[in-house]
């Protein structure tokens, strides 16, 4: 362990953190010893056994993507070979372990990094990540450390930055598991600095000289350090009433160092500072003989292994690079770029020492700009473009053109929309034809991925395709691809995504992907503009989209199999694709499809795994930085099932505000749903019926006739007849025959049936038909297809028999449906059943069945005992105890244990 003196508290203090699982984070100015501390952390832990994986990026390699990560990374290479593909394609062209033959998938090897950390850290071995100064991070392997270390909560953290660079936290470690511990490095003493200096140069001065230098130096190990190199040089040691030789700032202090090494040392040393990596072998090439470094080596300046130079503090290289004059800056870059073998060191030199346009120059940065894309460093390959961009002369506006739109779409897949969609902008108002439609499209996508207002992106995609020099031809296909998922109106989308399919029909093989998507949008825009449904263009498009589903449309076959009630194909459909997103990385795509999963187990009655994907899918959104409007809105519509009306309402009418205020339709329409079936559940017909008028004429203004995912009018329908509305309750019902005639469902076949019961009650006729067919309609449907439907037919039942005084028969439907409702955890109409059940007189309603287990759970719970004491009395784990109290809470329709004792005295009455 290397020696570090005056720190022993510090040690201390970061040690505990990390071994208690707390990220720590030590800053501090430059030269006050973060990374001997850094490196002392390290060698401890690798002391006590732990697996240690660093990095120490430097300001020369900020643009090498995945340096760092690479370094971290390469104590797991032998790991590689058991990660999914798409995640060992990536981290194998990441840590040029194989040759980069398409674009490095970026998501995909933020997905290996946290497989790898995960794995690394699996049974007792403790893994500490290590990075010092972290600001120095190439941003592609500090997105994907961000995306890991927030995903493997055991690993310990260690990250070093200068304190001017340390404001944010870096690598988001304030947001990570555990309570970031930041340590600020304070400045040593006289005792310590004595040390230091006999450790580094092998001398000794006496206290009162001492304590002026570090008086001077403020305690900066790296600045005294310098300070008595300097204080060496001179003739004789300093008096008492002598100045020191010159004022003791950083950058005066290390250029004065450089400043006295020889001439050829000192032009070696800065030929060093200029290369990202100063290999031996590039020095040699570019006429460095490499006796001249050791001047620089004995001043402990830097060190010289057998392949490459390395400083001894980042500050070193820093200065030596800030004190060349701007011309000979360029001469010494011109001369490494005509020397260097490696392309991409070659075209960073280029660009530092070519300031007039220049054709080669601008192709060999562009050139250097499409290896880091296909690397997985769209930021570095933005940067590297848009100087391509700057150098190419004006005679070449369409290559200046293509350059400028390359970086703009670096920058939309880096995430950074705001600058990608000012660049779109820029280069859409300069060029004609087609770069003018691709930048347009461009900022159609931004708008679409950023969240902005549906109307920006869909009529940004207009004005490309209006721009497009051949409406016929795949480009123009391109765009109509993507308005068919940008128009919300079916007929709009449905035209767009047929001309898609025409212009993209064997074209070239790239393209497959999206005509597979255009095929999806074909289907799906017919189906909504109230065309039957022509299943030849869905089992194409299964079948041209082979193992990766389009973006474009992959989620559209689990919604159509959800809007038929093929839960089971539904599910498997969304849960195949959200492991290939996972083992992508693709974080965005698993956000959505979690979201779907979350409503296909909701419409299917299965309310607890609702709840846990839905929460996922919060999880993940709030993580992302999106909008949470379709995970918000199942929450509330889950909450709205489950009984908790207010939290639902509170749900509605904050989506509503925010559909108005970005003018999304698509969330008006929801939310406005959720709005009518709330109040329907509270009692408020009117407010449901009224609300519900409203939502159906905004579909029909839309042109949206089958609205696959709302089943809105059989509620629309009961707070109509509930309001005494008979004649909107007619006109409702042949709306649902309408749907039902076209596109025959389970839940069609048994909302007709409930309707039509309902509707003969409410004008007063002999229901006695309308309860048959009812019956019929449900003994149709299995029970597992649609349970809160069937149990709603019940229930239905029941309120039709209780008002034609056939009480048995309604008090045998209504505790049928209590029953099936507190099943699946609906308490919002389990208490409806209830309270129509008290209605029918005669003896008490029996108290909800409670199995063996959930009671003897919740008369312990009742008494006050602890879950964890209730596990052990019940020789039972405590997750058992919370399951079973879930549904103990479902049956009693409660909410909470404070509740649980009077309900339990009000069960003990019901059944003595």
């Amino acid at each position: 362990m290397a020696l570090v003196f005056g720190r022993d508290a510090v040690l201390e203090q970061a040690w505990g953190s990390l071994v208690g699982g707390d990220p720590v984070l030590l800053t501090g100015p430059a030269g006050i010893g973060k990374s001997a501390i850094w490196r002392a952390l390290g060698d401890k832990a690798h002391q006590a056994g732990w697996l240690v994986l660093a990095c120490a990026p430097a300001e020369s390699e900020s643009s090498l993507a995945f340096a760092a990560l690479a370094d971290l990374l390469r104590p797991l290479e032998s790991e590689v070979t058991g990660l999914p593909a798409p995640q060992r394609v990536a981290v194998e062209a990441a840590l040029l372990i194989s040759t980069v033959n398409a674009a490095v998938d970026e998501r995909a090897l933020a997905a290996a990094t946290r497989s790898l950390l995960a794995a690394a850290g699996a049974g007792d071995r403790r893994v500490l990540v290590a990075v010092d100064d972290a600001p120095w991070l190439d941003p592609a392997s500090e997105r994907a450390l961000m995306y890991a270390l927030r995903r493997v909560p055991e690993a310990a953290i260690l990250v070093s930055a200068r304190q001017e660079a340390a404001v944010d936290a870096p690598l988001g470690l304030d947001r990570l598991a555990g309570r970031m511990r930041r340590i600020d490095v304070e400045p040593l003493g006289v005792g310590a600095l004595h040390h230091v200096l006999r450790d580094r140069l092998g001398v000794t001065f006496a206290r009162p000289l001492l304590a002026r230098m570090v008086r001077d130096s403020g305690g900066n190990p790296l600045l005294v350090t310098e300070l008595a190199r300097a204080v060496l040089r001179l003739p004789r040691l300093p008096s008492p009433g002598e100045d020191l030789p010159f004022s003791a700032t950083m950058s005066k202090v290390l250029a004065e160092s450089v400043a006295l090494l020889p001439a050829a040392s000192r032009d070696a040393v800065r030929l060093a500072a200029l290369l990202s990596v100063a290999s031996l072998c590039d020095l040699r090439a570019a006429g460095v003989d490499l006796a001249d470094l050791d001047p620089a080596e004995d001043a402990r300046l830097l060190t010289v292994d057998e392949s490459a130079v390395h400083f001894s503090h980042p500050l070193y290289a820093a200065a030596v690079r800030a004190d060349i004059p701007a011309g000979l800056r360029r001469r010494l870059h011109r001369r490494l770029a005509d020397t260097v073998a490696d392309p991409d060191e070659r075209a960073r030199q280029l660009a530092s020492c070519v300031l007039e346009p220049e054709t080669g120059a601008a192709a060999e940065l562009e050139a250097a700009a499409e290896r880091q894309r296909r690397r997985g460093a769209p930021q570095i390959a933005a940067g590297l473009y848009e100087q391509s961009a700057r150098l190419t002369p004006a005679l070449f506006p369409a290559d200046q053109g293509r350059r400028r739109l390359a970086a703009a779409r670096c920058l939309y897949d880096s995430g950074d929309y705001r600058p990608a969609a000012t660049a779109a902008e820029q280069v859409a108002a300069v060029c004609d034809g087609e770069l003018k439609a691709e930048a347009l499209l461009l900022r159609a996508e931004v708008a679409w991925s950023a969240d902005e207002p549906l109307s920006v992106a869909a009529e940004t995609a207009e004005r490309a395709l209006a721009a497009a020099p051949h409406p016929a031809s795949p480009a123009a296909g391109r765009i109509h691809a993507h308005l068919s998922l940008f128009h919300d109106s079916p007929e709009s989308a449905r035209r767009h995504a047929e001309a898609a399919c025409e212009l993209l029909a064997g074209t070239r093989p790239e393209d497959a992907e999206l005509l597979a998507g255009s095929l999806l949008q074909l289907f799906f825009n017919e189906v909504r503009g109230g065309r039957s449904p022509r299943l030849e263009l869905l089992d194409r498009a299964l079948a041209l989209e082979g193992e990766r589903p389009s973006w474009l449309g992959g989620t559209v076959p689990a919604i159509w199999w959800r809007s038929v009630d093929e839960h089971d194909k539904a599910r498997t459909r969304l849960s195949s694709m959200l492991e290939q997103a996972v083992a992508r990385g693709d974080e965005p795509a698993q956000h959505e499809l979690l979201s779907h999963l979350g409503e296909t187990e909701l419409v299917s009655g299965h309310y607890e795994a609702a709840a846990r994907t839905i929460a996922a899918a919060r999880d993940l959104g709030e993580q992302l930085g999106t909008g949470l409007v379709g995970e918000t809105w199942l929450a509330g519509l889950l909450d709205a099932h489950r009984g908790d009306l207010e939290r639902a309402r509170r749900v509605a009418e904050e989506g509503l505000r925010r559909a108005e205020a970005v003018d999304d339709p698509w969330a008006r329409r929801i939310h406005l749903a959720l709005s009518a079936f709330t109040a329907l559940s509270d009692g408020r017909t009117g407010d449901a019926a009224a609300t519900y008028r409203v939502l159906a004429a905004e579909a029909d203004a839309t042109g949206l006739a089958e609205p696959l995912s709302q089943r809105f009018e059989p509620d629309w329908l009961e707070a109509c007849a509930a309001v005494g509305d008979v004649a909107s309750a007619r006109v409702v019902l042949d709306r649902l025959v309408v749907r039902h005639e076209r596109l025959p469902r389970p839940w069609t076949t048994l909302a007709l049936a409930r309707s039509r019961a309902l509707l003969a009650a409410a004008q007063g006729e002999d229901a006695t038909e309308a309860v048959g067919s009812l019956e019929a309609a449900r003994s149709e449907v299995a029970a597992h297809v649609l349970p809160l439907d069937r149990a709603r037919c019940l229930l239905v039942a029941g309120v039709v028999h209780r008002r034609a005084r056939r009480r048995r028969a309604a008090r045998t439907a209504l505790e049928g449906a209590a029953a099936e409702f507190a099943a699946i955890g609906a308490l919002a109409f389990e208490r409806r059943a209830r309270a129509e059940l008290a209605r029918t007189g005669g003896r008490k309603p029996s108290a909800p069945e409670l199995t063996a287990t959930e009671e003897r759970v919740a008369r312990l719970a009742a008494e006050g005992r602890t879950n964890r004491a209730i596990a052990d009395a019940l020789f039972i784990s405590a997750k058992t105890v919370e399951a079973n109290l879930a549904r103990v809470y479902h049956k009693l329709g409660i909410s909470s244990r404070a509740e649980l004792g009077a309900a339990m005295t009000r069960r003990n009455e019901a059944d003595p």
